[in-house]
Protein backbone atom coordinates (compact mmCIF):
# COMPACT_ATOMS: atom_id res chain seq x y z
CA UNK A 1 0.00 0.00 0.00
CA UNK A 2 1.30 3.43 -0.82
CA UNK A 3 1.96 5.23 2.82
CA UNK A 4 -0.60 8.67 3.84
CA UNK A 5 1.70 11.24 4.24
CA UNK A 6 2.55 12.49 8.17
CA UNK A 7 1.59 16.22 8.46
CA UNK A 8 4.16 17.97 10.38
CA UNK A 9 2.92 20.84 12.21
CA UNK A 10 4.36 24.36 11.00
CA UNK A 11 5.61 26.86 13.54
CA UNK A 12 2.57 29.93 14.14
CA UNK A 13 0.12 27.11 12.95
CA UNK A 14 -1.96 24.85 14.88
CA UNK A 15 -2.20 22.52 11.38
CA UNK A 16 -0.60 22.97 8.64
CA UNK A 17 -1.69 26.11 6.14
CA UNK A 18 -4.03 25.21 3.50
CA UNK A 19 -1.79 25.82 0.64
CA UNK A 20 0.84 23.91 2.06
CA UNK A 21 -1.20 21.12 2.84
CA UNK A 22 -2.34 21.26 -0.68
CA UNK A 23 1.30 21.07 -2.26
CA UNK A 24 1.85 18.41 -0.02
CA UNK A 25 -1.31 15.93 -0.91
CA UNK A 26 -1.03 16.63 -4.70
CA UNK A 27 2.39 15.66 -4.36
CA UNK A 28 2.00 12.66 -2.13
CA UNK A 29 -0.47 11.24 -4.70
CA UNK A 30 0.84 12.47 -7.83
CA UNK A 31 1.36 9.67 -10.02
CA UNK A 32 4.90 10.81 -11.95
CA UNK A 33 6.59 9.50 -15.14
CA UNK A 34 9.93 8.62 -15.67
CA UNK A 35 10.41 11.90 -17.44
CA UNK A 36 9.10 14.08 -14.47
CA UNK A 37 11.23 12.03 -12.24
CA UNK A 38 14.30 12.85 -14.63
CA UNK A 39 13.00 16.64 -15.05
CA UNK A 40 12.91 17.84 -11.33
CA UNK A 41 16.45 18.42 -10.72
CA UNK A 42 19.87 18.26 -12.48
CA UNK A 43 20.97 15.39 -10.26
CA UNK A 44 19.15 12.31 -8.38
CA UNK A 45 21.06 11.24 -5.42
CA UNK A 46 21.73 7.48 -5.31
CA UNK A 47 21.70 6.82 -1.51
CA UNK A 48 22.85 3.53 0.28
CA UNK A 49 21.65 3.17 3.55
CA UNK A 50 22.42 1.04 6.24
CA UNK A 51 20.75 2.50 9.47
CA UNK A 52 16.42 3.01 9.39
CA UNK A 53 17.30 5.76 11.62
CA UNK A 54 19.25 7.90 9.07
CA UNK A 55 16.50 7.96 6.41
CA UNK A 56 14.22 10.64 7.72
CA UNK A 57 16.89 13.35 8.71
CA UNK A 58 18.98 12.49 5.29
CA UNK A 59 15.40 13.10 3.02
CA UNK A 60 15.13 16.12 4.89
CA UNK A 61 18.51 17.16 4.30
CA UNK A 62 18.38 16.31 0.79
CA UNK A 63 14.75 18.52 0.50
CA UNK A 64 15.98 21.38 2.82
CA UNK A 65 18.54 21.77 -0.37
CA UNK A 66 15.99 21.38 -3.15
CA UNK A 67 16.55 17.83 -4.52
CA UNK A 68 13.04 15.83 -3.77
CA UNK A 69 13.77 12.70 -5.99
CA UNK A 70 15.63 10.53 -3.53
CA UNK A 71 16.66 6.71 -5.39
CA UNK A 72 17.38 4.59 -1.91
CA UNK A 73 19.29 1.57 -3.44
CA UNK A 74 17.88 -2.02 -2.39
CA UNK A 75 21.52 -3.26 -1.51
CA UNK A 76 21.44 -3.31 1.90
CA UNK A 77 19.12 -5.51 4.64
CA UNK A 78 17.04 -1.88 5.35
CA UNK A 79 16.56 -0.56 2.58
CA UNK A 80 12.98 -1.39 2.49
CA UNK A 81 12.41 0.07 5.60
CA UNK A 82 14.52 3.04 4.60
CA UNK A 83 12.01 3.34 1.98
CA UNK A 84 9.06 3.34 4.42
CA UNK A 85 10.23 5.97 6.52
CA UNK A 86 11.07 8.24 4.20
CA UNK A 87 7.39 7.43 2.24
CA UNK A 88 5.17 8.17 5.96
CA UNK A 89 7.48 11.01 7.91
CA UNK A 90 8.76 13.32 4.50
CA UNK A 91 5.75 13.89 2.22
CA UNK A 92 7.72 16.69 0.36
CA UNK A 93 9.88 13.59 -0.54
CA UNK A 94 9.27 11.86 -3.85
CA UNK A 95 11.20 8.44 -2.87
CA UNK A 96 12.39 5.77 -5.24
CA UNK A 97 13.85 2.47 -5.25
CA UNK A 98 16.85 1.47 -6.83
CA UNK A 99 18.70 -1.60 -7.39
CA UNK A 100 15.51 -2.97 -8.60
CA UNK A 101 16.64 -6.52 -10.24
CA UNK A 102 13.53 -8.61 -10.05
CA UNK A 103 9.61 -8.72 -10.13
CA UNK A 104 9.73 -9.31 -6.60
CA UNK A 105 11.68 -6.17 -5.64
CA UNK A 106 9.49 -4.09 -7.63
CA UNK A 107 6.51 -4.97 -5.54
CA UNK A 108 8.21 -4.91 -2.69
CA UNK A 109 9.32 -1.23 -2.82
CA UNK A 110 5.34 -0.46 -4.48
CA UNK A 111 4.56 -2.05 -1.16
CA UNK A 112 7.00 0.08 1.19
CA UNK A 113 5.88 3.41 -0.37
CA UNK A 114 8.04 3.99 -3.75
CA UNK A 115 6.83 6.04 -6.32
CA UNK A 116 10.00 5.12 -9.25
CA UNK A 117 12.02 2.42 -9.70
CA UNK A 118 15.71 2.34 -11.12
CA UNK A 119 17.11 -0.72 -12.22
CA UNK A 120 20.99 -1.98 -13.08
CA UNK A 121 19.50 -3.28 -15.95
CA UNK A 122 16.70 -4.10 -18.20
CA UNK A 123 14.32 -7.01 -18.44
CA UNK A 124 10.33 -7.70 -19.92
CA UNK A 125 9.65 -8.96 -16.26
CA UNK A 126 11.03 -5.88 -14.44
CA UNK A 127 9.46 -3.75 -16.99
CA UNK A 128 5.73 -5.20 -16.66
CA UNK A 129 6.22 -5.90 -12.86
CA UNK A 130 6.82 -2.05 -12.52
CA UNK A 131 3.82 -1.07 -14.38
CA UNK A 132 1.53 -3.87 -12.22
CA UNK A 133 2.93 -1.72 -9.50
CA UNK A 134 1.94 1.92 -10.42
CA UNK A 135 5.73 2.30 -10.69
CA UNK A 136 7.46 4.97 -13.41
CA UNK A 137 10.74 3.11 -14.26
CA UNK A 138 14.33 3.99 -15.11
CA UNK A 139 15.90 1.57 -16.58
CA UNK A 140 20.05 0.93 -17.07
CA UNK A 141 21.06 0.09 -20.25
CA UNK A 142 24.55 0.04 -21.92
CA UNK A 143 24.55 -0.81 -25.21
CA UNK A 144 22.20 0.15 -28.76
CA UNK A 145 20.33 -3.67 -27.97
CA UNK A 146 19.69 -3.06 -24.45
CA UNK A 147 18.25 0.19 -25.62
CA UNK A 148 16.31 -1.36 -27.99
CA UNK A 149 14.78 -3.70 -26.11
CA UNK A 150 13.49 -1.13 -23.72
CA UNK A 151 12.10 0.77 -26.12
CA UNK A 152 10.20 -2.31 -27.59
CA UNK A 153 8.78 -2.02 -24.24
CA UNK A 154 7.17 1.37 -24.35
CA UNK A 155 10.64 3.42 -22.87
CA UNK A 156 12.22 6.04 -23.61
CA UNK A 157 13.97 7.30 -20.34
CA UNK A 158 16.53 5.56 -19.53
CA UNK A 159 19.74 5.20 -17.33
CA UNK A 160 23.06 4.99 -18.56
CA UNK A 161 24.91 2.70 -16.17
CA UNK A 162 27.52 2.44 -15.15
CA UNK A 163 28.32 5.64 -17.10
CA UNK A 164 31.96 6.56 -16.93
CA UNK A 165 32.88 2.77 -17.33
CA UNK A 166 30.52 2.73 -20.26
CA UNK A 167 32.07 5.28 -22.43
CA UNK A 168 30.81 8.41 -20.69
CA UNK A 169 29.85 11.70 -22.76
CA UNK A 170 31.34 10.42 -25.95
CA UNK A 171 28.91 7.34 -26.01
CA UNK A 172 26.16 9.50 -25.47
CA UNK A 173 26.75 11.89 -28.19
CA UNK A 174 26.98 8.77 -30.30
CA UNK A 175 23.55 7.28 -29.42
CA UNK A 176 22.35 11.00 -30.22
CA UNK A 177 21.81 9.48 -33.65
CA UNK A 178 20.48 6.65 -33.82
CA UNK A 179 18.31 6.96 -30.93
CA UNK A 180 17.55 10.52 -31.38
CA UNK A 181 13.95 9.63 -29.15
CA UNK A 182 15.49 8.69 -26.04
CA UNK A 183 16.69 10.96 -23.01
CA UNK A 184 19.08 9.47 -20.67
CA UNK A 185 20.21 9.98 -16.99
CA UNK A 186 24.20 8.96 -16.52
CA UNK A 187 24.96 7.10 -13.36
CA UNK A 188 27.71 5.79 -12.39
CA UNK A 189 31.56 7.08 -11.94
CA UNK A 190 29.48 10.76 -12.32
CA UNK A 191 30.22 13.78 -9.89
CA UNK A 192 30.30 17.01 -9.39
CA UNK A 193 33.14 17.92 -11.41
CA UNK A 194 32.43 15.98 -14.46
CA UNK A 195 28.05 16.28 -14.24
CA UNK A 196 28.47 19.84 -16.04
CA UNK A 197 30.21 17.45 -19.41
CA UNK A 198 27.03 15.36 -19.32
CA UNK A 199 24.41 18.07 -18.73
CA UNK A 200 25.51 19.73 -21.91
CA UNK A 201 24.24 16.88 -24.21
CA UNK A 202 20.62 17.47 -25.31
CA UNK A 203 19.58 13.65 -24.66
CA UNK A 204 20.83 14.00 -21.08
CA UNK A 205 17.68 15.23 -18.90
CA UNK A 206 19.94 14.96 -15.28
CA UNK A 207 22.26 12.72 -13.38
CA UNK A 208 22.58 10.09 -11.16
CA UNK A 209 25.39 10.69 -8.09
CA UNK A 210 25.71 9.11 -5.01
CA UNK A 211 28.41 12.15 -3.97
CA UNK A 212 25.49 13.71 -2.31
CA UNK A 213 25.13 11.54 0.49
CA UNK A 214 28.95 10.56 1.72
CA UNK A 215 28.87 7.58 3.91
CA UNK A 216 30.92 9.66 6.42
CA UNK A 217 28.30 12.36 6.23
CA UNK A 218 25.60 10.03 7.01
CA UNK A 219 27.62 8.08 9.85
CA UNK A 220 28.26 11.46 11.74
CA UNK A 221 24.78 12.78 11.40
CA UNK A 222 26.24 15.96 9.35
CA UNK A 223 22.57 16.54 7.77
CA UNK A 224 23.99 20.58 7.35
CA UNK A 225 26.65 18.96 4.92
CA UNK A 226 24.00 16.82 3.05
CA UNK A 227 21.56 20.04 2.81
CA UNK A 228 24.69 21.99 1.03
CA UNK A 229 25.58 19.63 -1.22
CA UNK A 230 22.17 19.14 -2.09
CA UNK A 231 21.96 23.40 -2.69
CA UNK A 232 25.49 23.24 -4.75
CA UNK A 233 23.82 20.94 -7.30
CA UNK A 234 21.78 24.23 -8.14
CA UNK A 235 25.02 25.22 -10.18
CA UNK A 236 24.44 22.45 -12.33
CA UNK A 237 22.04 24.22 -14.97
CA UNK A 238 20.77 21.66 -17.55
Amino acid sequence: MRWLPKLAPVAGFNACPLIFLKEILMNAFQNFTALQVMQDAPVIPVIVLNDVAHAVPMARALVAGGIRMLEVTLRTPQALACIEAIARDVPEAVIGAGTVRTKADAQAAANAGARFAVSPGYTHEVGQACRDAGLALLPGVATGSEIMMAQEDGLTELKFFPAMQAGGPAMLKAWSGPFFDVKFCPTGGVTLLNAPDFLALPNVVCVGGSWLVPADALQAGDWARITQLALDTKNLVK
